[in-house]
């Protein structure tokens, strides 16, 4: 994937920090949370200030290249690249977040025509079994 001209073709500015910010984000992490973005920025790209990483992640979920997603068992937001339709499965014990296909879930409602539903997403909470 080439980060820079994704950015580019978004209108957002390809600058250093927001390039590694985004292949940390798009490449390397699972769900991460700003502050894991920013512990991870320590190590690898020192001195970018906890707001460029708000910043940062805030303009790419605008510009649709990430999602946010606050689960509801801690009210933590995540940050998924996965941008298309899906659901999750957080295993309680790991605090892992796993990416479901639509077809592994079946979700129906049953609202009335006074609710405009563009997204359903299910976040399923439990264990995983060990093997």
């Amino acid at each position: 994937m080439d980060i820079e001209r994704r950015l580019q073709e978004a209108g957002i500015k390809p600058t250093a920090q927001r390039l590694t910010i985004c292949r940390y984000v798009l490449e390397e992490a699972n769900h991460p949370t700003a502050d894991d973005v920013k512990s991870w920025m320590d190590q690898n790209f020192p001195k970018v200030s906890l707001a460029t990483v708000y910043n940062t992640l805030n303009l790419l979920v605008e510009h649709g290249i990430v999602q946010e997603l606050r689960l509801p068992h801690d009210g933590r937001v995540v940050f998924d690249m996965n941008t298309g339709p899906h659901h999750h499965f957080l295993d309680e014990d790991t605090g892992e977040l796993v990416d479901l296909d639509p077809s592994q879930l079946k979700v129906e409602h049953r609202l009335g025509s006074e609710f405009d539903i563009r997204q359903v997403q299910a976040v399923l909470i439990g264990r995983k079994k060990k093997r």
